[in-house]
């Protein structure tokens, strides 16, 4: 049995886990700062990187005493060294290192994006490589093949704004304040995209663009003018919704198509959407097996990167790279 603490503070949730043999959480603790960062419209990285220095030593605390472990327990600390806020990365990984040392423990730096990809083997222990993986979380909308542990090949990404981006642009331009992209979810249950459509992005091979969505929104917004009425809104969000959906789903379609696997993960925060979560079922259907992490395992925590840690291979050095791609 291999018990591995994982750290994770690459933007605005401060968390802290106890994983076991990189499959069974025994304690995964999340802080959102979606509070303290509410009234600026989006996160403010100085602000971000304060807090979680000062969440960090009671998350550990409650980490620990909800697994019922001790540091002399733990086998490994796995923290994120990137991709994310350089000064929010550089808390995390100094306090890793610092507990590393303290307790003679081996620290390994861990890719956030492939946390992503090991939280739906949290989900799923069973779960195993090869895999075709399609991963919106943040800045990045990238489908990506895992040949095995710890090696990824990105197939295609997006152009400009990520999913999770052009989201949260498209609820600023509705007025849903942040965070955008669960506000735009829950307004779009009550629309109907057939009556304010929009135009679904589509270009060739595997790549994905919004740009040019959030322009028709834009348009069509400054169309209706001051006769914009709560139902518009409601609608223009289906339609938004459905237009990035559809988008994200055609190119895992055509994916899946060329790429014959087993076995499908879609994961990151724009994973806990509604829509996707209901239409990747769909458009996946048969062909392949498909995990989704559950909403908690979604968004950013501390327990897929010690998932990661773990089970991608290491340990590696913990050294913050802010702009981290795919690379180990």
């Amino acid at each position: 049995m291999a018990l591995t603490l994982g750290i994770e503070t690459s933007c605005d949730e401060t968390s802290v886990a106890v994983v076991e043999d990189g499959r069974r959480i025994l304690a995964n603790v999340i802080h959102s700062q979606v509070d303290l960062h509410r009234e600026f419209g989006g996160v403010v990285p100085e602000l971000a990187a304060r807090d979680h220095l000062e969440r960090l030593p009671h998350l550990l605390d409650q980490a620990l005493e909800k697994a019922a472990v001790q540091p002399a327990d733990l086998d490994l600390v796995a923290v994120t060294r990137g991709p994310g806020l350089v000064g929010c990365l550089l808390v995390g990984v100094g306090v890793a290192e610092g507990l590393a040392t303290a307790w003679s423990k081996p620290v390994t730096g861990v890719n956030h994006l492939w946390g992503h990809i090991y939280a739906a083997m949290l989900a799923r222990p069973d779960l195993e490589p090869p895999l075709l993986g399609l991963v919106v979380s943040g800045a990045h909308s990238d489908l990506v093949r895992m040949a095995e542990h710890g090696r990824f090949e990105v197939i295609g990404r997006t152009r400009d704004d990520a999913a999770g981006e052009a989201f949260d642009k498209a609820a600023r331009m509705l007025g849903l304040g942040f965070p955008g992209g669960p506000a735009l979810d829950r307004l779009a249950r009550s629309g109907n995209p057939k009556r304010q459509r929009l135009p679904q992005p589509s270009l060739a091979g595997l790549e994905y663009s919004f740009s040019g969505l959030k322009t028709a929104l834009l348009y069509r917004l400054r169309d209706l003018g001051e006769s914009v009425t709560d139902q518009d809104r409601a609608d223009l969000a289906a339609a938004f919704e459905q237009s990035v959906v559809e988008s994200l789903l055609e190119k895992l379609d055509l994916a899946l198509d060329e790429r014959r696997v087993a076995e499908v993960v879609v994961a990151g925060g724009v994973a806990a959407n509604t829509l996707l979560r209901k239409r990747a079922a769909e458009v996946v259907g048969d062909r392949a097996r498909l995990t989704m992490p559950p909403l908690d395992l979604c968004t950013d925590n501390a327990a897929m990167i010690a998932a990661a840690g773990l089970l991608g291979g290491g340990p590696r050095p913990a050294d913050v790279d802010p702009s981290l791609g795919w690379e180990p």
